[in-house]
Order: structure tokens, then C-alpha cells, then sequence
């Protein structure tokens, strides 16, 4: 059976809600601050990996005809099937993408109205009804499609919109020179690509993908080409979606320099340039978009991680595991934006390479006939360099090696070393998989 234009449509919007949190506002507000009037180049790159890479995901998972992560990375090891899994669900779920959701909005939507109310006090209130909130959505998954894709999507473009208009009518100003990390266009593209990186989005592109084969599966697709084509076209209409709203915030933070001058994140472009645009209205409109924005956020990964918490261990119902990762993402964005940050930078750093390298994998299965040795030898190089770039985050001393790796390994620099790392490793495994029948004939 061929799902209907509509549904697929619902599907993608769905799709798009989970992948768009706050994140996804405030980093290309910031890459336009920077870029200034190389913005354009800056978020062609961005679009790149902060739209392109999930798609990459979605489209890799579906092509696959794996039903979870753990299937898929299981091709490598089944060891190594549960290890990335448990760290990738741990880095987009309670330990960094979930408190994230909960903090980011409460900074942008809730603390500037707080006129003489002790933040200190506000913000464990907040976070407590958001997560209660995300909870009580997650609670019911089989209702998501209709909640997410049908109610908060339209209500999040519409308030972007809104916002986004006003800019076109009355502009903040002309970008302005860039920084020195976007001094030419190509420069800014290079830099657009890594910054396109903060988003997340290509780890959690796996379990997203997983998850809209079910709804697919669900809304009546039968047959792995068909449940792979409604996949892809849902994931396609998502990230569209995402390269559309990163253009225009992009544009707006590059317009807002001369106005509000230059900001440490993109949270306060966004917040002061509605004010300037739309006045209170356009601060509260703001609010609704964050609040949207990470609460949608919150119960896809919510959502996401209880359904494959409970297949670990099956004992424990379906709502318990909500709750609990609920509560201890509550918990840990008690500690604070920045510091969730901080902690989570070097573990990103590890796990960011070894998805691509799996998601491109998956792509070229059948080019290689699934040998898990490619599976093997690809992800073992990639993992060496991404345990590198992991000492390199959590600020360890690496001496020589550093010099070494520098002048050695091409996209050191810029971290991208991992990257003829893993073809290295590609090349090996195809090397063997040419060796194997040699031996057998003998």
C-alpha cells in the first residue's frame, strides 16, 4: 500500500518538529552575527550538515531495512551495536539534548519576563511543568503524529513567520564585516559546515529515522521499498523545512548586528531583535516558538528513549521509563545551560564521527555486500580519531601528538581529521573483503 501525499506530508512535519528545538534557532542567529556579508556562503555550509548529514541518516536507516539503531550498528559488532546506541540515546536523550530542550527555553521564553522574580527560584518550577508536559505527550505515541505534525508544526511556522516578515518589511540593518573565521566566502562555508555540527541533528537522525519507519509501517506502507520511499519523502519534506528556517534566521542575525551589535549566543539576537521588530508581542511570540520549538523536542526524545530503554529492559512499563528520563533530565538542567554544555562538548566529539561514518556505511551496503569486515575496519579508524578529538575537547594535554597529527593528518585542524581515517579504514576493509575468497578457493 502507497501512503497518501497527506499523510507523508503529516509524517515530514512531524519529523521536522522532532529535529527543530531551540538549538536550531540559536545557532544560525549566530552564524549570520558572524558571517556578516558572507552569510550566504556561511549557510549554504551549514545547510550542509545541519540539514543534509540528517537526511543522510533518515535515508541511510530506511535504505538499511534495519528497525532500530542497535540493528544497524550491530553490522560492525553486536558489542559495539549496544555501545553506540546506549551512548548515542544517553547524549541526545537525559544527559545533554533532553535538560538542553528545558534549559535553552527557559532562558529565552520564560526569564525575561520574569521582571523581579528570582531566576534561581523560576527555573526549577519551569523545569518541572515542561517536563511534565513533555511526559504527559510522550505518554501516548501512538497519538504523536496527530499532536506534533497537525497542532505544534503549524504553530511553530506560523509564529517564525510572523517574525520573520516583520524583519522583511522593516529591516534591522546591513550585515556587516564578518569575523575572521568567515573572512571569505569560502571560509565561511568551511566554518559553516562545523557549526552546523551543534545541532545534534545528524546523531539523532538515527533514532528519528527508526521511529518514523514504525509510524510508516503503522500508516499502512507494506514492503521495504515502499515503507523506504514514504521514509525518505517524509525526511525530505523535514529537512527542507530546516534549511528554509536556517536561511531566514540566518539573514535576520546578519541584519542585527548594527542594531543590538554583536552577542555571545544566538539566544539574545533572537530575543532582542523581536523586541525590536515586534515589540512585547514580538517577545511573546518568541516565547511561543521556543516553548514549542523544545517542547516538541523534549517529547520526541523522550518518547524515543523510553521505547528502546524498555526493550533493554522490558520489565519496567513504557510510562515508568518516560518518567524517569523525564525526571533526570529535569534534575540535570538544574545544573545550568553552560555547564550542560561544557560536559557534553567532548562526548559529541567522539560519537558526531562514527555516525556519519555509519550512516554512509549503511548507504554503500550493498556496494561492499554488507561485509562486516568494511563495517569493522571503517568504524575502528574513524573511532581512533574521534577518541582523539575527545581528549581534545575535555581540554587533555596531548603533547607531541598534537604537533604529529597536525602536520600529518589532513582536516586536523578543523576537526575533520576522522575523515581519511575512516577512508583509510574503508579502503582496508574492501582490501580484505578481495582477499576472503582468494583464501576460500585455496
Amino acid at each position: 500500500m502507497q501512503l497518501t501525499s497527506g499523510r507523508v506530508l503529516a509524517i515530514g512535519f512531524m519529523l521536522f518538529a522532532l529535529f527543530f528545538g531551540a538549538g536550531n534557532l540559536i545557532f544560525p542567529a549566530a552564524l549570520g552575527q558572524s558571517a556578516g556579508l558572507n552569510v550566504t556562503s556561511a549557510v549554504a555550509g551549514f545547510c550542509v550538515t545541519g540539514a543534509g548529514l540528517p537526511l543522510l541518516g533518515v535515508a541511510a536507516m530506511a535504505r538499511s531495512g534495519c528497525g532500530t539503531l542497535q540493528e544497524a550498528a550491530s553490522r560492525v559488532h553486536p558489542l559495539y551495536g549496544l555501545f553506540f546506541t546506549v551512548l548515542a540515546y544517553l547524549a541526545i536523550g537525559p544527559c545533554y539534548a533532553l535538560p538542553r530542550a528545558g534549559t535553552v527555553s527557559f532562558e529565552i521564553a520564560v526569564r525575561p519576563f520574569l521582571g523581579g522574580i528570582d531566576p534561581a527560584l523560576a527555573q526549577p518550577a519551569f523545569l518541572a511543568a515542561f517536563f511534565l508536559a513533555a511526559w504527559w505527550f510522550a505518554a501516548s505515541p501512538r497519538k504523536l503524529v496527530d499532536r506534533i505534525g497537525k497542532v505544534f508544526t503549524p504553530a511553530l511556522l506560523a509564529g517564525l513567520a510572523a517574525l520573520l516578515l516583520q524583519s522583511y518589511l522593516t529591516p534591522l540593518g546591513l550585515p556587516t564585516a564578518p569575523e575572521p573565521a568567515y573572512a571569505t566566502p569560502l571560509k565561511a562555508a568551511g566554518q559553516g559546515l562545523l557549526d552546523g555540527y551543534n545541532t545534534l541533528d545528524a546523531v539523532v537522525a538515527f533514532i528519528y529515522a527508526a521511529f518514523v519507519v514504525r509510524v510508516v509501517k503503522e500508516s499502512g506502507a507494506a514492503g521495504r521499498k515502499e515503507v523506504a520511499r514514504s521514509v525518505f519523502r517524509a525526511g525530505l519534506t523535514a529537512v527542507c523545512c530546516l534549511a528554509l528556517v536556517y536561511v531566514f534566521i540566518a539573514r535576520l542575525g546578519a541584519e542585527s548586528v548594527t542594531a543590538i551589535g554583536m552577542q555571545d549566543t544566538g539566544a539574545p539576537v533572537l530575543a532582542e531583535s523581536a523586541k525590536l521588530l515586534l515589540g512585547h508581542t514580538g517577545a511573546a511570540i518568541l516565547s511561543v516558538i521556543i516553548l514549542l520549538a523544545c517542547l516538541s523536542t523534549a517529547v520526541g526524545l523522550i518518547t524515543c528513549c523510553a521505547g528502546y530503554a524498555i526493550t533493554l529492559l522490558p520489565q519496567v512499563p513504557y510510562r515508568a521509563w518516560a518518567a524517569v528520563f523525564a525526571l533526570v533530565s529535569c534534575l540535570i538542567g538544574l545544573l545550568g545551560l553552560r555547564a550542560i554544555i561544557a560536559a557534553a562538548i567532548p562526548v559529541l566529539m567522539f560519537i558526531y564521527p562514527l555516525a556519519v561514518a555509519l550512516g554512509v556505511l549503511l548507504l554503500l551496503n550493498d556496494f561492499f555486500g554488507g561485509r562486516r569486515c568494511v563495517y569493522a575496519w571503517t568504524i575502528g579508524c574513524t573511532s581512533l580519531m574521534a577518541f582523539v578529538y575527545l581528549l581534545r575537547a575535555a581540554g587533555a594535554p596531548l603533547g607531541g601528538l598534537e604537533k604529529i597529527l597536525s602536520s600529518a593528518v589532513p582536516l586536523y585542524a578543523c576537526g575533520l581529521g576522522w575523515l581519511p581515517f575512516a577512508a583509510a579504514g574503508f579502503a582496508a576493509g574492501l582490501a580484505r573483503k578481495e582477499a576472503v575468497p582468494e583464501k576460500r578457493a585455496a
